[in-house]
C-alpha cells in the first residue's frame, strides 16, 4: 500500500519511527515532510500529502503533529478526506471499521512510539464493514455532507 506521510516540527521524531515500521512492513511510503524540528507550518505539508490521498496517488495518509487535531482539521477540508485522530488501538479500529477514515492522525506530544505504533499497526490491518448496512448508511450520510459543501477536485 502507498501511504502520504506528512508532520511538524513536534511529529518529526514520531513520523519517522512510524515510516521506518510501515517500510519495513512493505508499504510505500510518501513523506511530504517536515524533514527536521525546526519551527514551521503544519498546513505546509499536511495539505499536499491530503491532495495525494484525495487524488488517488496514495492509498492512504498517517499525519503525525503535537496533538493530532490540527491535521485532521486541515485534511478534512479536502473533498474525499476522512481523517481521525486516534490515542489507542480501540479507537483506530473503530475508525477504520465503522468509518472508513483514509487518513490517521496522531499527536506526537500526546502518545508514545510504543502505542503510536500499535494504534498504526491496527488502523492499517482493519478493514471497513462495508457489508453492515448501518455503517454503510452512516458513511453514507457523511459522503453526501461532503459532496453538498466541499469542492471535489474537478471542480477546482
Amino acid at each position: 500500500m502507498k501511504i502520504a506521510m506528512a508532520n511538524d516540527h513536534a511529529g518529526y521524531a514520531l513520523k519517522e519511527e512510524i515510516k521506518t515500521y510501515l517500510q519495513q512492513s512493505g508499504h510505500e511510503v510518501l513523506d511530504f515532510g517536515t524533514h527536521d524540528q525546526e519551527s514551521c507550518d503544519l498546513p505546509d505539508y499536511i495539505y499536499p500529502a491530503s491532495m495525494a490521498v484525495a487524488e488517488g496517488k496514495a492509498d492512504r495518509g498517517i499525519f503525525v503533529d503535537g496533538v493530532g487535531y490540527g491535521s485532521a482539521m486541515i485534511a478534512n477540508k479536502i473533498f474525499g478526506i476522512y481523517a481521525a485522530v486516534c490515542q489507542d488501538p480501540f479507537c483506530a479500529g473503530l475508525a477504520r471499521s465503522h468509518s472508513n477514515t483514509n487518513v490517521l492522525c496522531i499527536g506526537g506530544k500526546i502518545i508514545g512510539s510504543a502505542i503510536a505504533l500499535e494504534i498504526v499497526k491496527t488502523w492499517m490491518n482493519t478493514e471497513y464493514l462495508a457489508d453492515m448496512p448501518k455503517y454503510t448508511l452512516r458513511v453514507d450520510k457523511v459522503t453526501a455532507i461532503a459532496e453538498r459543501h466541499l469542492k471535489k477536485l474537478n471542480e477546482l
